[in-house]
C-alpha cells in the first residue's frame, strides 16, 4: 500500500518540515515540504530511512545488570521497565521529596507535555541542554529588549547586509535560513563572516574577518564605536524606544578600530570599510547575535553587543531587518490547547530565579544541578531523566559528570539510540523514530504563522514507543492519570484544535495550517509595550543586569594566549552530522565516519606534522588522549586547533561510531565549573590541548 504524508524532521532540532512516500510500512521517497521549502533538504533529513532501517539502536526496554557504563543490560517489557522506574521514583518521593528529581530534554515545540510530567510529579526541576547552546544569547536578548533569543525572526531575504560571528549557518543547517540568505546575495546582498578559521559560509561571504580567538567581543565593540563615531545609527529610534546611549558612548569611547585591529588580527580599514558599507544599508542590516554561543568568558557580552548593534540600526519590525515574530492572535485567530501544569512553588535545585534572579527560569541551567548533587543543597537529587538529552555528549568532563552521577539512586535515558549518558543509566526506554511517531500540534510563529503536526509514516517494526505515550505510561503509575487523560494522539489532537476551529484533516493537503495569507508587520512607529524590560524600553544599561550586581557593558579583558606547546580547542558543526545524534548512522557514518583535527599550517611544520597524519590530543592534565588525523590548513588561526563535535564514541554496540575519531567535551577537563555568572553559558572553547605527531602513524620520518 502506498501513502503520502506531510510532516516533521526529527534529524535535528531544525525540524524542518518534510513530505514522506511510503509503500508497504518502508519509506521509499523523502524531502522537503513543497509548499515550504521547494522539495530542498540536507542530508541529514534525506537519511531519515536509514535511522528506521538501523539495526544498532535500542529494539525494547533495557534494565543495567551490572555496574554502571559496563554494557551489561537485560532485555524487560515495558510493563517491567516503566513499573521498575515507577517503584523507584515512589521511593525516592517518599525518602527525598519529588522536587530530588530532574527531567532533562532536548528542547523544542513539545516540551510542554514533558515539563507538565515532572510538575505533576511535584518537582521544579525541569532543564534542557540550552546551556550548551543558546542560554548566553537568550538572556542577552532579555536584558536588551525584555524578550528572549526566539522572539525575533530575521527577515534574511530582504536584508541588504547580514553579519555572522562564528555563526556557521551552512554547515549548521536551517534549510529555510539557508534558501533566504542564498536569495539576498543573489539580490546583491551582502554577507560579513567572523571566526577562527575559515568555513563553507566563509567561503560564501563578501567579508571575511578572522579573529584571534576569544576577541569577537573586542570586535564587536570596534564596530560599536564607529557606527557612533560616523553617527550610524537611527537617532528618531533611540529617542523613541531606547534608554543608556549616552553611557554606551561614553564606556565605547576606547575601543576603536586601531585598538580592535591589535587585538583581534583584523585591519583597522577593514572595519570602518564595513561600518561605511552598513551606513548606506540600514535599517536593512542584521547582526545575528549567535546560536551556539556558549564558548568564551565573555560570549554573553559578545552577544549582547552584537543585539546593541542591531538596536543601532533601527532595524527592528523592518523590511530586512529583525521582526517580532507573530502567533495566532496577531492574525485574529485563537491558538491551540497543550497541557500545561504550573511548575510547583519550590526552589529549583539549579539556583536559577532564587540564587541567580537574572537567569529566566524556564529550562534553568543543567550544569548547576551539580553542586546540588554534591552538597544537598537546597536539598538532594536522587533522580535524572533524560528525554532526548546526552549530558555527556552536551557537557564537558564526562569522567566528572560520572562521580555527580554516581550520587543519584535512577538515572533514565529515554532516546532513539544509545547515547553515552544512556550507556551508563540504569534504564534505557527506546523513543521510536520521528518517521514512526506522532507528536502534538504546535504553533510557528513569523511574519506568517502557521500551526503543524509531525504525523507518523511507517509503524515501529521494533518494540519502541513515543515519548508522549512512555511519560503518559508513567503518569498513570504514578497516580497522575488525571492530568493526562488522552489515551491517543488523534483525542489529544482533538482537544488541541477544539478553541481554532480546525480538525485534524485541514492539516492533510498542505502539513500545516496558515493563520495568514500575507505578512503580519506591526507597525515601526507604534512598538510601545512590546518590549518586556522594567523600564519598557529597549535597554543599553539592564536593570536587571545592574541589580544582580553585573554589568551591562563589562569592560573588555584580553583572553590569555594558550601556554607555550599548547593550544585553545574550537569546535563547530558539519552539514553531515546533528551533533552526536547521527554519527553512527549508516549513511552519514559513510559520508563521514570520524572527525579530524584542523591545524594551521605554519603551526604543523613547527611540530612536523604532515597533513594526513596521526595525531594525538592530549588534555591539559593528560588524563584523556585522542588520536586523530591531522587536517593541515591555511585559514584557521595558529592559536587555534578544531574539531568537529559528536564523535569519539564508546558504546560497544554502535559498531560504525566505536572509537571514531576523539571527542572534545572528553578534552575539557575541569570546565563543567567553568561558566559564564551573567548569561549561564557554559565556556566550551576555554580549554587547552598538547597536540603532537603520534607515534601510531605507520611510517616513521627519519631525518639524518
Amino acid at each position: 500500500m502506498k501513502k503520502s504524508v506531510y510532516s516533521i524532521c526529527g534529524m535535528c532540532t531544525v525540524r524542518c518540515p518534510i513530505r514522506v512516500e511510503t509503500e508497504n510500512n518502508r519509506v521509499t521517497w523523502i524531502e522537503g515540504n513543497q509548499h515550504l521549502l521547494g522539495g530542498a533538504l540536507c542530508a541529514k533529513g534525506s537519511a531519515g530511512p536509514a535511522l528506521v532501517a538501523d539495526k544498532e539502536r535500542p529494539g525494547q526496554p533495557l534494565i543495567r545488570d551490572g555496574a554502571r557504563g559496563s554494557g551489561r543490560w537485560k532485555k524487560v517489557s515495558w510493563e517491567t521497565a516503566l513499573d521498575y522506574i515507577a517503584e523507584k521514583l515512589k521511593k525516592i518521593k517518599a525518602e527525598h521529596g519529588a522536587e530530588s528529581v530532574v527531567l532533562s530534554t532536548r528542547g523544542g515545540p513539545w516540551q510542554d507535555f514533558f515539563k507538565s510530567f515532572i510538575h505533576a510529579f511535584g518537582s521544579p526541576n525541569y532543564t534542557n541542554h540550552d546551556s550548551t547552546c543558546g542560554r548566553n544569547t537568550h538572556h542577552a536578548s532579555l536584558s536588551v529588549y525584555g524578550v528572549g533569543r526566539k522572539d525575533y525572526a530575521y527577515d534574511i531575504k530582504n536584508a541588504k547586509h547580514l553579519i555572522l560571528f562564528g555563526r556557521n549557518m551552512f554547515s549548521s543547517l536551517r534549510i529555510a535560513e539557508n534558501l533566504q540568505t542564498l536569495d539576498m546575495l543573489d539580490n546583491g546582498g551582502r554577507l560579513t563572516y567572523v571566526d577562527v578559521r575559515q568555513t563553507i559560509t566563509g567561503l560564501k561571504s563578501t567579508r571575511f574577518l578572522q579573529v584571534r580567538p576569544g576577541t569577537d567581543y573586542a570586535l564587536a565593540l570596534s564596530m560599536i564605536h564607529e557606527v557612533i563615531k560616523q553617527k550610524t545609527y537611527d537617532k528618531d529610534f533611540l529617542d523613541r524606544y531606547v534608554t543608556g546611549f549616552d553611557e554606551l558612548c561614553t564606556f565605547i569611547e576606547p575601543y576603536t578600530p586601531a585598538w580592535a585591529a591589535k587585538e583581534c588580527g583584523v585591519r583597522e580599514q577593514a572595519i570602518k570599510n564595513f561600518v561605511a558599507e552598513i551606513k548606506e544599508e540600514m535599517p536593512k542590516v542584521i547582526f545575528h547575535p549567535g546560536w551556539n554561543l556558549s564558548r568564551y568568558k565573555d560570549s554573553f557580552y559578545a552577544s549582547r553587543a552584537l543585539h546593541i548593534l542591531n538596536v543601532l540600526m533601527g532595524n527592528i519590525e523592518q523590511k530586512g531587518g529583525l521582526l517580532i515574530p507573530k502567533g495566532p492572535g496577531d492574525c485574529g485567530k485563537k491558538g491551540i490547547q497543550a497541557i500545561n501544569i504550573a511548575k510547583p512553588d519550590i526552589k529549583r535545585a539549579d539556583g536559577v530565579g532564587w540564587k541567580y534572579k537574572h537567569f529566566d527560569k524556564g529550562p534553568g541551567l543543567a550544569h548547576l544541578f551539580f553542586n546540588a548533587m554534591e552538597t544537598e543543597d537546597p536539598y538532594p537529587i536522587k533522580a535524572w531523566i533524560a528525554m532526548r538529552h546526552d549530558p555527556f555528549s552536551c557537557m564537558p568532563d564526562p569522567k566528572k559528570q560520572e562521580q555527580h552521577f554516581d550520587k543519584l539512586d535512577l538515572l533514565v535515558s529515554v532516546d532513539t539510540h544509545y547515547s553515552e549518558f544512556g550507556w551508563y543509566s540504569d534504564v534505557i526506554l527506546p523513543e521510536c523514530t520521528y518517521l514512526e511517531r506522532d507528536s502534538p500540534i504546535c504553533v510557528q510563529k513569523g511574519p506568517k504563522p502557521r500551526l503543524a503536526v509531525r504525523r507518523k509514516a511507517v509503524d515501529p517494526e521494533t518494540d519502541t514507543k513515543p515519548a508522549w505515550q512512555i511519560f503518559k505510561s508513567l503518569a498513570d503509575r504514578l497516580d497522575m492519570k488525571d492530568f493526562f487523560p488522552y489515551a491517543t494522539m488523534e483525542e489529544y489532537w482533538k482537544w488541541q484544535l477544539e478553541p481554532t476551529g480546525y480538525t485534524i484533516k485541514d492539516f492533510d493537503d498542505k502539513g500545516f495550517v496558515s493563520l495568514a495569507d500575507n505578512p503580519v508587520l506591526f507597525d515601526p512607529l507604534q512598538l510601545d509595550g512590546k518590549f518586556k524590560t522594567p523600564s519598557g524600553k529597549i535597554e543599553l544599561i539592564s536593570k536587571k543586569l545592574t541589580d544582580a550586581g553585573l554589568p551591562s557593558l563589562k569592560e573588555y579583558i584580553s583572553p590569555i594566549k594558550p601556554p607555550r606547546g599548547m593550544f585553545r580547542l574550537v569546535y563547530g558543526r558539519t552539514a553531515v552530522h546533528s551533533h552526536g545524534h547521527t554519527t553512527n548512522n549508516p549513511l552519514l557514518n559513510e559520508l563521514m565516519p570520524k572527525n579530524s583535527l584542523w591545524i594551521n599550517i605554519k603551526s604543523a611544520e613547527r611540530l612536523g606534522i604532515a597533513h594526513g597524519d596521526l595525531v594525538d590530543v592530549v588534555a591539559e592534565d593528560e588524563s584523556y588522549c585522542g588520536t586523530i588525523h591531522a587536517n593541515v590548513v591555511e585559514y584557521i588561526h595558529p592559536e587555534a586547533v578544531f574539531t568537529l563535535h559528536g564523535f569519539g564514541k564508546e558504546i560497544p554496540l554502535q559498531t560504525r561510531s566505536f572509537h571514531a575519531g576523539i571527542s572534545d567535551q572528553k578534552l575539557m577537563i575541569n570546565k563543567l565549573d567553568d561558566w559564564d555568572p551573567a548569561g549561564g553559558g557554559i565556556n566550551l572553547c576555554e580549554a587547552f590541548v598538547v597536540v603532537r605527531r603520534s607515534v601510531k602513524n605507520p611510517q616513521r620520518r627519519i631525518e639524518l
